[in-house]
């Protein structure tokens, strides 16, 4: 009976010394707005695209993407200044032609924010956290593929847009200049779909950054070079029938063989001579199931690393 006493005595020495307190922090339900699963995707989505540019992110970040976006645009606003001096009939290289000039930059900026995108979460292992809240496997992949694909977007449509409106300052011809511009679109819209599933399936095999860019940058400059190769080598030996099917193996030339079977371009490959009409439509085919192939995979990646 003592021992009861002394325990719920008031002078113990917690009490009376006033080390001992009980606040009422005021536990409640949350009766807010649930936002569910559209906005943690359209949130992924933004974070992921800004991040490609290095926005919200240290300024050591932003140098390269800057840069590049930089590259890309200066060598079309130096073309219109050239033809708006010289009044030029026509800009000096067509709109589908202008990502294939510069597709050694496209190439870098891919291997640069691909392993940016999804290497990160890999090892730092938050990826887990991800599927923690609402939101799925294919959630995650489309915001990380949307947001790249955006981001290539805007890395080969500026330098167009810009070169669209030199032309119509130097008083070009408008509907021409609508229709190669709108080509343009569409063939600059292809190449970020196809360019950033390659740099994302790839980027999302390893957690190492550093072994991300070098594999991307491998097999996108290696293939054209590889491809290329080869069709010069068919060309060399009377082989101009196979010089199109060789194009199949490689990004940049599946790009090419789509803009000149059916968006007006003048092909790339040895001889001038660009894939038939009939081999276009194997081109977009390959294409497009070269782009399903890469969302399949990733669905695949994440399903095994969300466990």
């Amino acid at each position: 009976m003592a021992a009861e006493q002394s325990v719920r005595s008031p002078q113990t020495p917690a009490t009376a010394s006033g080390d001992t307190r009980i606040h009422n922090i005021g536990y409640r339900s949350y009766d807010g707005p649930r936002l569910g699963r559209s906005y943690a995707r359209l949130s992924l989505y933004s974070q992921s695209l800004r991040g490609s540019y290095g926005l919200g992110r240290s300024v050591k970040s932003k140098v390269l993407p800057m840069l590049l976006f930089v590259v890309m645009c200066v060598p079309a606003a130096i073309m219109v200044a050239v033809s708006v001096a010289t009044k030029a009939d026509d800009l000096p290289v067509d709109y589908t032609r202008y990502a294939i000039i510069m597709q050694a930059v496209i190439s870098l900026y891919v291997a640069s924010q691909a392993p940016q995108s999804v290497s990160r979460d890999l090892r730092f292992k938050t990826v887990p956290l991800y599927f923690s809240r609402p939101i799925e496997t294919s959630d995650y992949v489309r915001a990380k593929y949307a947001a790249l694909a955006s981001a290539l977007f805007l890395l080969t449509a500026a330098p167009l847009l810009v070169l669209y409106v030199g032309a119509l300052l130097a008083e070009l011809d408008f509907a021409d200049q609508t229709k190669g511009f709108a080509q343009g679109l569409v063939s600059v819209a292809l190449l970020s779909l196809l360019f950033a599933g390659i740099g994302l399936v790839i980027a999302s095999v390893t957690p190492r950054r550093g072994f991300g860019i070098a594999a991307v940058i491998a097999v996108l400059t290696i293939s054209y070079g590889a491809v290329s190769t080869l069709q010069a080598i068919a060309d060399v030996q009377g082989s101009g029938g196979s010089i199109a099917w060789i194009g199949l193996f490689s990004p940049v030339t599946l790009i090419d063989g789509v803009q000149s079977a059916f968006l007006g371009a003048s092909s790339t490959f040895p001889g001038g001579v660009g894939p038939s009409h009939a081999e276009g439509v194997v081109y977009v085919l390959f294409s497009l199931g070269l782009i399903a192939a890469c969302y399949g995979l990733l669905m695949r990646r994440y399903k095994k690393v969300g466990l």
